[in-house]
């Protein structure tokens, strides 16, 4: 009897300790919502905030300025907000499947590999179609994600952390040189894919938005269909399996959402690095290791990483701006050296 009660007083203040997670999460949100308004009124002309309220709730197709927001900043804004989750998202769901705390999209090659059939697709196929490059970079997210794998398994141990992070490294360095001699081959399609290829939000279309973000929604609910799932698992396999989780069906349906959010995102706007890696962490640190709670923190946070590092590529060498990909390269280098030499040795 006093057992039972104490499971019971035990889960009720698990069962508290969630519900004071809500305010947190709304705090988040807001924090978002600013970022997006905050990066709308930024650019080469600034915008008030009233102005920027009557372009989205009453559109003016003669006033030059809300023609600005409607089709030049309100699909780059989107477009963060997506990817960032996406990103964020598929990095905790690799680093739960696999204990490992470094695994990352672009860490791991992920976004390397849908970045190379993306090229391909461009030069040597000269594919124009904004579906079709969402299917190459499926495509090259899928094969490179399995090579990883593959590499990471072979010899004694099986597919350690040290041995994933070290395949992925050496894979995107290989396929980062590869996609690097298609460009320099055709200098056309290196002038208009550069910023691309480093990662950039600067010119998404609402087209190439409304092509792409379908595929990263399934994926993200995926993610949060299969949260209480990855809880499981993240605690070992023999402790998954002994409570009577399938998990192959698991793990099939993790990659898939995987490869859809980090294809998609790669589609979108390009490998952008180090989200999935810096996002997670910052959760687990806020909200522990229930990835019921990881996952939808990691989907807002990322939109706000990559938001405010989209501002940051804006404003660092105004007029002029930098890829969102080399912002997050310089904010996320460092925390995957903190990683790399205290977490993977503990």
């Amino acid at each position: 009897m006093t057992s039972r009660s104490g499971s019971v007083s035990s889960s009720n203040r698990f069962l508290g300790s969630r519900s004071l997670l809500h305010p947190r999460l709304v705090i988040c949100c807001i924090i978002l919502f600013i970022c997006l308004i905050w990066s709308i009124t930024l650019g080469s002309a600034n915008i008030n905030t009233h102005v920027v309220y009557q372009a989205l709730f009453n559109y003016d197709t003669n006033n030059f300025d809300h023609l600005i927001i409607q089709t030049v900043r309100l699909p780059r804004v989107l477009s963060g907000v997506i990817v960032g989750a996406s990103l964020a998202v598929a990095g905790a769901l690799m680093q739960g499947l696999t204990r490992n705390p470094l695994a990352d999209a672009g860490i791991l090659g992920i976004q390397s590999g849908a970045a190379f059939a993306v090229v391909v697709a461009i030069v040597l196929f000269k594919v124009a179609s904004l579906s079709l490059y969402a299917v190459f970079a499926f495509t090259g997210a899928g094969v490179a994600a399995a090579a990883v794998y593959l590499l990471g398994s072979m010899g004694r141990g099986g597919a350690t952390p040290l041995k994933l992070t070290l395949a992925g490294v050496i894979l995107t360095a290989f396929i980062s040189s590869f996609t690097t001699a298609i460009l320099i081959r055709d200098q056309e399609a290196l002038d208009k894919i550069r910023f691309w290829t480093a990662g950039s939000l600067a010119g998404r279309e609402m087209q190439l938005l409304l092509q792409t973000s379908p595929y990263m929604m399934v994926g993200l609910i995926s993610a949060f269909t299969i949260s209480r799932q990855i809880t499981t698992i993240s605690l070992g396999e023999d402790v998954a399996k002994g409570l009577g989780q399938n998990t192959i069906w698991v793990k099939v349906i993790a990659a898939i959402s995987t490869v859809l959010l980090a294809g998609g995102a790669v589609a979108l706007a390009g490998p952008i690095g180090f989200v999935g890696l810096v996002v997670p962490h910052i959760v687990r640190f806020l909200v522990g290791t229930d990835y019921r709670w990881i996952v939808p923190y990691s989907a807002v946070m990322g939109a706000i990483l990559v938001t405010i590092a989209d501002v940051g590529a804006r404003v660092v060498i105004r007029p002029q701006e930098l890829p969102t990909g080399v912002v997050m390269a310089i904010i996320g280098a460092p925390f995957f050296i903190w990683l790399a030499r205290w977490k993977v040795k503990r």
